[in-house]
């Protein structure tokens, strides 16, 4: 039995969430936007509140406390080891990825995302004035892979400057292996082809799945990729808005830095350093049994829909606590399914088509970092609309 309650119902309605109080969510299930209903680990808020009780909230610096804390975990949790000047901090991964596209690429330029994937992707990239160029997952017997014949191709035109890798991936749930990552990586490097890497959901594989960080691969990786990482999906930590950006080739990381501060993203707040450095130095307890609950939830997901809707696959995953669902046997689309959802169900949840028009056709993506019984509820609200409009 943990220690930690997950199965606690906490009230979000009418605390300003994003997920919970959005007009289109007001009276329904929201299992749509990518942070938990769970409190965060109890190490961060007793730091939290000890620094609230202080009283003071003026500019922050980041001290050398929080640079101990991030590069320790990596080390411990992913042997993934590097040095405290690799580190840039920024407000999110979203503006992260947008100063690093800003310091690699120019208008008209070409950038590679494996989709279906997360949909900030093809905005920051459209943003920048460049093209986004899909290499396609390949879905077999619901478990995806990457396409290397087709990434070779696209990779080889000279106008492509960078890869944005999502490891793990959402939202397909993979946790790429070193094998593949290290095929990617030849193949990107073979074509001066910078990796990008959002890693942010790298705490969140299933126990017994090991996340595998690009740049630990080798010298040659680490030299031509950026890493974004944050403790905020891992510790529910959104809302203070503090991300980091690895990167080890010194004159890339000044360019990074640069556009980091022309839009003024390079400033991060109290709370946040304090919450991230407690989650990063005492939270290890809290994410194992985290981990553990998401997992039993995923095994949940695919044992309902086994029982009681079998023309609704769960995709084979090994992280993230979004589930995606092969809707296909249906007979819905996307947009028809998830919009009946939300009308007769009043569940929301995100269409597939997304995370890309064409690769996400056939597919809804669906939050289950909810207590179980939240989670049953909304299971079942999916099965009751589609028994209600069989023909």
């Amino acid at each position: 039995m943990s220690e930690f309650d997950f199965d606690q119902i906490i009230g979000r309605r009418d605390t300003d969430s994003c997920k919970w109080d959005a007009p289109k969510a007001a009276d329904k299930l929201p299992m749509w936007v990518a942070d938990m209903d769970f409190k965060t680990a109890p190490c961060v808020i007793e730091a939290l509140q000890a620094r609230v009780e202080h009283g003071i909230f003026g500019y922050a610096q980041v001290p050398s406390s929080y640079y101990d804390a991030v590069t320790n975990w990596f080390a411990t949790q992913h042997q993934f080891t590097f040095k405290p000047e690799w580190m840039l901090y920024t407000s999110g991964v979203v503006p992260a990825i947008s100063a690093i596209l800003k310091a690699l690429i120019e208008p008209g330029d070409k950038v590679i995302v494996q989709t279906p994937v997360y949909n900030c992707f093809f905005s920051s990239i459209r943003n920048m004035q460049a093209q986004l160029v899909e290499n396609p997952l390949i879905c077999q017997q619901g478990y995806y892979q990457m396409d290397f014949a087709d990434l070779q191709q696209k990779a080889a035109d000279p106008k492509v400057k960078a890869l944005l890798l999502c490891n793990p991936h959402n939202p397909v749930g993979r946790a790429w292996t070193k094998e593949e990552l290290t095929r990617l990586g030849d193949i990107c490097l073979a074509h001066d082809v910078t990796v990008i890497c959002d890693e942010i959901h790298c705490d969140l594989v299933f126990p017994g799945v090991i996340h595998q960080p690009f740049a630990a691969i080798n010298e040659r990786f680490a030299q031509c990729s950026v890493t974004t990482v944050a403790a905020s999906k891992t510790f529910n930590l959104a809302g203070l808005q503090l991300a980091n950006i690895l990167v080890k080739e010194p004159e890339l990381r000044q360019k990074i830095d640069k556009a980091l501060n022309v839009h003024e993203v390079c400033d991060v707040g109290p709370l946040g350093i304090t919450a991230a450095t407690a989650a990063y130095t005492h939270g290890q307890e809290w994410l194992a049994a985290l981990r553990q609950y998401l997992f039993q939830n995923y095994q949940h997901v695919v044992h309902f829909f086994t029982q009681h809707c079998p023309q609704i696959t769960v995709t084979k995953q090994q992280a993230t606590y979004l589930v995606w669902l092969d809707i296909t046997e249906t007979g819905f689309s996307s947009d028809e399914l998830s919009q009946m959802l939300a009308e007769q169900g009043k569940l929301l949840l995100n269409s597939g088509t997304v995370y890309g028009s064409k690769t996400g056709e056939g597919y809804i993506r669906v939050n289950i970092a909810c207590p179980r019984s939240i989670l049953e509820d909304g299971l079942r609200r999916i099965v009751k609309v589609i028994a209600n409009n069989r023909v």
